[in-house]
């Protein structure tokens, strides 16, 4: 059976907003770019309030039960049969890939696949489903791309965000030496390995900044906290931004009308 994810609908009026706990703690106005871009294309967007944690943390550290209870009052949040966006390639994967296996044999299993099957990263999202299409107003800079390893590996779309920024003429997309590397944030790895988290981040900012890049944007909160936070303690002259508000700001000189008020966000 094929991935829906790879089915490519056509555009519905109305998805689901899943924001993440980066969005939401630390980068909020990376959350409302994705609303902008979304509203922009005509869809209304609803957003749960009670909506918390995807549950990766308990997860990803070997704490299945721990995130199914984090996990269940999310299940009943989004009960019509819209997409769920996620502006996170992280979130979306754990939320695609992982809850089908957390919830497997259990009687939320074929709520979990349900929800899964309508999960997508918002980039890819906007992209394939609501074919975005970018008029660049900025002045020219070079930027280099980071996906995430979640993006990348477990969501299939390290295409994606070079895409969406060869869409703008006045951005050049200079390539890092090692793409496909991860940048050590890995959510509690970080934490619990300490010292091979900072090697593999200083890898990572150094062939961002080698590149030549004057910034560089990522799909991931995590991995901007992670590299933009080295950067700034090293003192490169690298600063980072979730993707989705570095579009919307190449955007603004062209369209000035205000966010669509009716919508339930």
């Amino acid at each position: 059976m094929s991935d829906p994810i790879k089915m490519y609908p056509s555009k519905p009026q109305k998805v689901y907003f899943y924001a993440t706990c980066l969005v939401d703690l630390f980068y909020p106005e990376a959350g409302m770019a994705g609303v902008q871009l979304l509203e922009r294309e005509g869809i209304e967007v609803i957003f749960p309030e009670k909506q918390t944690c995807c549950g990766q943390p308990a997860y990803s550290s070997g704490f299945n039960d721990q995130a199914r209870e984090v996990i269940l009052p999310q299940l009943g949040l989004f009960p019509e049969d819209y997409p769920v966006v996620v502006p996170s390639g992280s979130c979306a994967g754990m939320m695609r890939k992982h809850y089908p296996e957390l919830f497997a044999g259990t009687p939320q299993q074929s709520q979990a696949e349900a929800l899964a099957g309508r999960t997508w990263e918002l980039t890819d999202f906007l992209l394939r489903v609501c074919n975005l299409r970018l008029e660049d107003q900025g002045q020219p800079v070079k930027v280099a791309m980071h996906t995430s390893c979640s993006a990348r590996r477990e969501m299939g779309i390290a295409e994606v965000g070079p895409a969406l920024l060869q869409q703008l003429d006045q951005v050049e997309l200079v390539e890092q030496a090692r793409p496909a590397e991860c940048c050590g944030f890995g959510g509690t790895f970080a934490v619990r390995h300490e010292e091979i988290s900072g090697a593999m981040v200083q890898d990572k900012a150094e062939a961002l900044a080698a590149a030549g890049a004057e910034e560089f944007v990522t799909t991931d909160c995590g991995c901007l906290m992670n590299i933009a936070g080295y950067s700034e303690k090293q003192q490169l002259p690298l600063k980072g931004e979730h993707i989705l508000s570095f579009l919307w700001k190449r955007l603004q000189a062209a369209d000035k009308a205000p966010v669509n008020a009716g919508g339930k966000v």
